[in-house]
């Protein structure tokens, strides 16, 4: 079997596990607004037994306190549970997301969501689909134009000041902007157009490594606040930025603008990764 095979069993039977515990777990709290529920840990122990019996050696990074990743190896970046804020309080907005690291870049990524049947997947060089159907980022020319939409990190109460005045700026100036509470499902739904632009602080890599190279293969582009690319899994998340090529360069001139001038919180701040990542 393939890593891109194995990538989509995984997608799929995490899934299966989520929909199933839907509305029958109860949660714990790992911090202030970091829940835990009986499915994320389910859904994590059967996507790692699916990698361990076809790929023993390869690396793995999940959310649920795993990681064995080592340089220049292959390994497997998962969230077992997208959007558990959401899940463990019965609003269905949440996923399985997950990506294929060959050792020097991600060259498979995908999303499940269990609750529309929804199987977005793109591999290195060879697009993305939705279902089984190409798929392509909006041509959504400007901002007055877009949809946007953006999370919060688990650190929203300490930091909500800051937060929020990058919500304003653009809330001045695009159509409108989403709030779903699932990275996966923000990064996947701007692969697909239904979403024209997406960016959020302090993310973790198994929030955006399958996403990311969604949008890449939809034509989109994905960066940090400075423009840049990620190529290593420890880069990916602490600034995240997703939209197709105009837009891109649209957000992040309000973007970079907004920390030169500061803010409630300090634009250096903003540049440290929280402690964990939000659901």
């Amino acid at each position: 079997m393939t890593p891109e095979k194995l990538l989509k069993e995984i997608l799929l039977s995490c899934g299966k596990i989520l929909k199933s515990k839907f509305g029958k777990v109860g949660y714990s709290l790992k911090g202030r607004a970091d829940l835990l529920t009986a499915a994320d840990l389910a859904s994590q122990k059967k996507a790692i037994a699916l990698i361990r019996r076809r790929f023993p050696d390869h690396g793995l990074l999940a959310e649920e306190g795993v990681d064995t990743l080592r340089p220049g190896r292959p390994a497997w970046i998962i969230d077992p549970l997208d959007g558990t804020t959401n899940y463990a309080h019965g609003f269905p907005a949440a996923a399985v997301t997950a990506a294929y690291y060959d050792g020097a870049e991600i060259r498979a990524g995908g999303t499940f969501d269990p609750f529309r049947g929804e199987l977005f997947f793109a591999m290195k060089g060879r697009g993305a689909s939705l279902n089984g159907r190409r798929m392509r980022v909006s041509s959504t020319p400007s901002l007055s134009k877009a949809l946007l939409a953006t999370g919060f990190a688990y650190d929203r109460g300490e930091r909500a000041e800051f937060y929020c005045s990058f919500y304003s700026d653009f809330l001045k100036i695009s159509h409108d902007i989403r709030r779903m509470g699932s990275a996966a499902l923000d990064l996947a739904w701007t692969a697909c157009g239904r979403l024209d632009g997406y960016w959020e602080f302090n993310l973790k890599p198994w929030d955006v490594a399958g996403g990311l190279l969604l949008v890449k293969e939809a034509g989109g582009k994905v960066s940090d606040f400075s423009g840049k690319g990620r190529r290593e899994p420890a880069d990916f998340g602490p600034q995240t930025l997703a939209a197709n090529g105009r837009l891109n360069r649209a957000m992040l001139a309000i973007i970079k603008k907004r920390l030169a001038q500061g803010s409630p919180r300090s634009s250096a701040s903003a540049r440290r990764p929280a402690a964990s990542s939000r659901a």
